[in-house]
């Protein structure tokens, strides 16, 4: 998940190969005397481990617990704020079978590794359809690894185009035309001498949009990741191309912030805000952000009135775009002691149509279930609803491998900066690398 966190504001192979085996062994060894708390009197206390928020997961927690009528209580532990540093934390534990880890809030990106590693309960197949029944497609799909069900969809998160009315005006565009592209957008923001924020670092929101724009323009990074070590690299195609062209096109131009390829969300959202904010991609918690800052005086009070909203550009004319997907999961740990019971219900509690609907409203981040965008209260807050809601319906994950965090580093290393991207040879590159690092033969 890349869309951050503010407590403020916002919201952000097969198991048996010997690569696995080495991974799995190595983090035992880390984790080792991790384990769960002694006995306890009264109703068992389920531990949800949670990744930052404004305090809404712990509300939901207190709600369902007292929903449980006293047959058990929920509480909550509040993982890093770095997803990466999430998911070594979770891992390293669940590597040692800690029983303690009874529910967890997890990235989408790491569901399958978990999966594959046999950390997770799946869900039964006569449990499945409460947990997907109204949700998102690319929500159930992240979810789900080698046709089982491992995870259930808290919420959802995509990103769209966020720009001020001014500056397209400036530029001449409307970027709720149809078909507006990456390139249309960047010609007119270089002419109009205003900015293209993105998220360029090195880092999982360059990731995000690496992808984006590659499927977006009909290809894929990897495909047939069931074939673990031996999955197909597919970036090295003309969508692969396409993309670096995109990159190096607005590296290259008058539209790139001065430090492009060290922008996340955050860097992008101030250069939206400053003399030459124009336009930037960024996730759902900027209305939030954005409103919260000029009410405490941190931004100019008349930017959230200047601000406008429209889908994720078109990577290529004619084609629909396919936005970034994100969110949060929740999985069960496979070897808590009420994995098949209380943590089963209190999941279900957690991820309620109502509840989903609460958080959203409390914390910023949208619902997994599409129903809830049609909620008065919820489209109140939050106008550009439906534009969310068709735009994860719409997304594309990112791939779903037990071995993500080595793909998605391999291309990074290949890709970055941006403006050393060039479309005729940094996807051919960049397949080989992830070949390699997939392999062991190579170390990023």
């Amino acid at each position: 998940m890349v869309e951050r966190t503010r407590t403020r504001t916002r919201y952000g192979g097969s198991r048996g190969s010997g690569r696995g085996a080495r991974a799995t062994i190595a983090l035992a060894l880390l984790a080792s005397g991790l384990s769960a708390c002694g006995g306890e009197s009264g109703p068992p206390t389920l531990s949800w481990y949670i990744n930052p928020d404004n305090g809404g997961q712990a509300r939901l927690a207190e709600a369902c617990t007292k929903a449980a009528g006293g047959k058990y209580r929920i509480a909550t532990s509040v993982l890093p704020n770095d997803a990466t540093q999430q998911r070594e934390q979770l891992i390293r534990r669940l590597a040692a079978k800690d029983s303690g880890i009874d529910i967890m809030s997890l990235d989408p990106v790491f569901v399958a590794e978990a999966a594959n590693a046999g950390f997770l309960r799946p869900f039964e197949e006569s449990e499945k359809a409460q947990f997907t029944e109204g949700v998102f497609p690319p929500a159930v799909e992240n979810s789900t690894w080698e046709g089982k069900l491992y995870a259930a969809p808290f919420w959802a998160n995509t990103q769209i185009l966020w720009y001020r009315k001014s500056a397209a005006q400036k530029a001449g565009i409307d970027p709720k035309a149809a078909d507006f592209t990456w390139d249309k957008l960047i010609d007119a923001a270089a002419r109009a001498g205003v900015t293209v924020g993105v998220q360029a670092n090195r880092y999982e929101g360059y990731m995000v949009w690496i992808n984006a724009l590659i499927e977006s323009a009909g290809g894929r990074i990897i495909s047939a990741a069931e074939r673990g070590d031996d999955a197909a690299i597919e970036i090295d195609s003309p969508a692969g191309r396409q993309a670096a062209a995109i990159i190096a096109k607005l590296a290259g131009s008058k539209a790139a912030g001065p430090t492009m390829s060290t922008d996340d969300e955050e860097a992008a959202r101030n250069l939206l805000n400053g003399p030459r904010g124009g336009f930037m991609v960024n996730w759902g918690y900027i209305w939030r952000a954005q409103n919260g800052d000029a009410k405490d005086g941190v931004i100019d009070k008349s930017i959230p009135g200047d601000m406008d909203w429209a889908r994720y550009p078109r990577a290529v004319a004619g084609q629909e775009s396919k936005p970034p997907f994100g969110g949060i999961e929740l999985g069960i740990g496979n070897y808590g002691e009420h994995k098949d019971t209380f943590a089963v219900e209190a999941v279900r509690c957690i991820t309620s149509a109502d509840n989903m609907k609460k958080y959203m409203i409390d914390s910023g981040n949208p619902a997994a279930r599409a129903s809830v965008y049609d909620d008065p209260e919820v489209r109140k807050e939050f106008p550009m609803a439906g534009l969310i809601r068709d735009s994860i319906n719409s997304a594309a994950p990112r791939p779903i491998t037990p071995y993500y965090t080595d793909v998605s580093g391999a291309v990074q290393s290949r890709w970055h900066p941006p403006g050393s991207v060039n479309p005729q040879t940094t996807p051919g590159e960049s397949a080989t690398f992830i070949r390699q690092v997939l392999r062991d033969q190579a170390l990023l």
